[in-house]
């Protein structure tokens, strides 16, 4: 089997299961329980917190752990708007955004927020200066991913964390979902107020993640009960998906530390071969993740090429996860311009730091085939 689709999600590492195992049999306790149990449960939850912050590389801020990305994107940008409506009621984001933010920005407006949806260029990459023009005084939000889950494409986050850090009441949010452990946000230099994690895409346990937030950042939240998360997020906490989390960031940092440069060059080599194969258009940028790849064979429906390549054990996707079963075209490359027939065409493969040279060349070798092979049933 050869799987290609890890930015929909990874496969767990054996360390990150066993370590949900033990701290599942083990620490069993509610941490907000007074007794004994409770109390080391807490601590562990707590020492969870120092160690997101510790592999986000920060030294200040706070942590919520929540059910994944979507729920953490959920919070940062509705937890916002409803805490600082008062001081005003515009967002900005961009039309690349993953559904989770792109839907929910959608949603406040319904209920009065104006939403400035900023434009991309051809590889779905937006221009810092266009950020820079949309932010007004009643602004209270800007929101801009890290690395576009369908392109792969990087967003200049520096460029426009610089621009922000003279507007100290707009909030900075970044969708780090497809980010962390591949490509590194400058937390140390940028005004990043907020930052989204998913742990299944980090080969943690589905079902995890977190918010980090600076200090300063107030948010309403979305759920209310106990006052767990520090009134955050209510709800007893997930202290075996918290744990096994905090140890799917410390290994797949350290694998990011090792194999980087090998990613980067598989990443490359699939590039260039889909560059050349006939009747391929290559839609990713040259220099963008080094785990995600786009392209799309105009005249073939993905469907059926990606059904063709799960036959013979190679498994690829189309746009998000998220919106795959959803038949319209990719609105990530609607965005960018491309051709209607290569936007309804698209395919996605992503790597992951376990994938092997011997993997891409196979699933080079098996789409020339593929296409061979549906030109000659067209034909037929």
């Amino acid at each position: 089997m050869i799987y290609l689709d890890n930015s929909a999600t990874t496969r767990p590492y054996e360390g990150v299961l066993d370590t949900f195992t033990r701290t599942a049999e083990r620490f069993y306790a509610n941490s907000s329980s007074i007794h004994a149990l409770g109390g080391e449960a807490e601590r562990l939850l707590e020492s969870s917190r120092e160690r997101v912050l510790s592999w986000l590389g920060v030294k200040e801020g706070s942590v919520i752990f929540t059910s994944g990305g979507t729920e953490s994107n959920n919070l940062a940008v509705k937890g916002t708007a409803l805490m600082h409506m008062s001081r005003g009621k515009h967002l900005v984001t961009t039309r690349v955004e993953h559904p989770s933010i792109l839907e929910t920005f959608q949603s406040l407006e319904s209920f009065g927020f104006d939403v400035t949806y900023l434009e991309v260029d051809a590889y779905g990459r937006v221009d810092p200066e266009d950020v820079q023009k949309a932010v007004r005084q009643d602004t209270i939000l800007v929101s801009v991913m890290s690395v576009n889950n369908e392109m792969g494409t990087v967003q200049p986050i520096e460029e426009i964390a610089a621009f922000l850090s003279s507007w100290p009441k707009v909030y900075f949010h970044v969708d780090h979902v497809q980010g962390f452990g591949k490509v590194d946000l400058p937390f140390h230099e940028a005004a990043v107020d907020m930052c989204s994690l998913s742990g299944h895409k980090i080969h943690g346990m589905k079902g995890t993640g977190a918010l980090y937030k600076k200090d300063h950042v107030r948010l309403f939240p979305l759920q209310h009960g106990g006052g767990q998360e520090d009134g955050g997020r209510a709800g007893t906490e997930n202290l075996p998906g918290i744990v096994a989390f905090t140890k799917a960031m410390r290994l797949i940092k350290e694998e990011q530390q090792e194999k980087a440069q090998e990613l980067q060059r598989l990443r490359n080599y699939a590039y260039e071969e889909l560059e050349k194969m006939a009747g391929a258009v290559v839609n990713s940028p040259k220099r963008g993740a080094p785990h995600i790849l786009n392209f799309s064979l105009p005249g073939y429906k993905p469907e059926t090429v990606i059904h063709s390549l799960g036959e013979r054990g190679i498994y690829i996707s189309t746009k998000s996860a998220c919106s795959s079963k959803e038949p319209d075209k990719s609105s990530v490359l609607d965005a960018c311009g491309v051709s209607e027939e290569a936007a309804s065409s698209a395919l996605r493969i992503s790597l992951s730091y376990s994938t092997t040279e011997t993997e891409v060349r196979q699933f080079i070798t098996a789409l020339s085939e593929v296409k061979a092979s549906l030109i000659k049933t067209m034909e037929v």
